[in-house]
């Protein structure tokens, strides 16, 4: 099964550092056994949705994405990841923000991060840090294949 990994980082899409979020996430799908190729970076809003589009045309049955989540008035990727979604997951949105809280970083209850059904694809938002993927990922891991194959109707 195909995946993808979307990084919203204006600051990394202009080569002012290295993101260091989409390989965690890379590699956390081909554990999974995902055929992924490595992250692209984007700059906050329209190109992120851009590029989940994009993946989700190109037969991704997973895209995960990994900043724009927060407040700061550039934090676009909810709001791009809506309009592509035919019905929301809301408790993996839920259940990644309760996992931060739980390990003591009261503000992953800021992150805006939404999950949801594009097509045959599960797309879901991971907040921007290290921490908050490496969180999300935990939640993600024991469900994630389950929930994929479960949105084309096959048996679990």
């Amino acid at each position: 099964m195909m995946g993808a990994v979307v990084v919203a980082s204006n600051r990394a899409a202009a080569g002012v550092y290295e993101d260091t979020t989409g390989p965690l996430i890379v590699d956390a799908l081909r554990g999974l056994g995902f055929d992924v190729d490595d992250a692209v970076v984007r700059p906050d809003g329209e190109p992120v949705g851009a590029a989940i589009a994009l993946a989700v045309r190109a037969g991704a049955r997973v895209v995960l994405t990994t900043g724009g989540t927060g407040l700061t008035p550039s934090d676009r990727t909810p709001e791009v990841t809506r309009p592509l979604l035919d019905r929301e997951v809301p408790g993996l949105a839920e259940a990644i923000r309760a996992a931060g809280v739980a390990k003591g970083v009261p503000t992953a209850a800021l992150s805006r991060g939404l999950a949801g059904v594009a097509g045959s694809c599960l797309v879901v938002n991971l907040p921007g840090s290290r921490g908050g993927v490496k969180d999300a990922l935990d939640v993600l891991r024991p469900v994630l294949v389950h929930a994929v194959e479960q949105i084309v109707g096959s048996d679990h």
